[in-house]
């Protein structure tokens, strides 16, 4: 039997909560939440990432170990994931594997944390065809369902990615607040991204993941092809390893990647860049947990 797409996002985050440990990934996990509505459950022994306001002092000082504070949430949020699919997911990233794959890692990463804490799991997927959105479910079962059609939503043939259509579609028909994950590739914002970020940073709880593109031209001489994933336009060869050129997209890029974060942290819109496998559940920790350091000094 094939292994599941979860099987595989469940893999990299074995190896870092066994690096860290399996309540770290819940300490960066609940720093998406502002304030805390939660009811006492029990006590356990204090754990490297755990919130120092989560320890009961009188019950530490009485048995003279450290202890937390464990509690049940008694309020459940709705994490809204909002994916783009069509062509240009299907273009390489960086590791030269489709995009489409490190935007199923990042949903599978983040979907897993919010099920095991109980919270409503939806995917919306948008691309020039329309918008598609899987109903609140806290199952694994529905977020690999979710995560297979984003897999088969992002293929060569189909169509054109449309990032401007999706987060249009998600101001005018998503009216319950959430905790929105945007998850998309680094097309260069345009003003009408900007407007509508407004809108839903006024409503949403808003995240951003940026999956990275591969280089197309690289800096030595190819050994195999790049193609424009919109047009199939064919990089000719003998401008791979030109200093110019590739220096020339260097600048270009450095400056929309400059734009985008300009934008998102003017409106405090956390952010994190995924380029492989490898540095995925990284970078998504990592923005969870700047999270939880920004929340703790206000």
């Amino acid at each position: 039997m094939p292994a599941t797409l979860l099987t595989r996002v469940k893999g990299k985050l074995f190896i870092h909560s066994r690096r860290k440990s399996a309540h770290a990934l819940d300490g960066a996990y609940a720093s998406l939440f502002h304030g805390r509505s939660l009811d006492f459950q029990d006590l356990r022994r204090y754990e490297h990432g755990d919130d120092i306001r989560d320890i009961d002092w009188r019950a530490t000082a009485r048995l003279s170990s450290l202890l937390v504070k464990r509690s049940r949430a008694t309020r459940m949020h709705t994490v809204l994931f909002a994916v783009c699919t069509g062509s240009e997911m299907a273009a390489l990233a960086p590791d030269e594997r489709p995009k489409s794959e490190l935007a199923i890692m990042a949903v599978g990463a983040l979907g897993l944390l919010a099920a095991r804490h109980g919270d409503d799991v939806s995917v919306l997927r948008g691309d020039a065809s329309g918008v598609r959105r899987t109903p609140p479910r806290r199952s694994e079962g529905a977020l690999e369902h979710a995560l297979r059609a984003i897999q088969r939503e992002s293929t060569r043939d189909g169509p054109p990615s449309d990032r401007g259509a999706m987060l249009r579609a998600i101001a005018r028909t998503v009216s319950k607040r959430a905790i929105l994950v945007i998850v998309t590739d680094e097309a260069p914002l345009t003003a009408d991204d900007e407007r509508t970020l407004r809108r839903l940073r006024a409503q949403h709880d808003v995240l951003w993941v940026t999956v990275r593109d591969a280089d197309p031209v690289l800096a030595e001489r190819a050994r195999g092809e790049r193609r424009d994933s919109s047009t199939g336009w064919a990089v000719p060869a003998f401008l791979h390893g030109d200093a110019d050129v590739v220096a020339d997209l260097s600048a270009a890029r450095a400056a929309e990647d400059a734009h985008r974060a300009r934008v998102l942290a003017a409106l405090e819109i956390s952010t994190a860049e995924v380029s492989t496998h490898d540095d995925a559940v990284p970078a998504l920790l990592g923005m969870l947990n700047a999270r939880r350091a920004a929340h703790a000094g206000r």
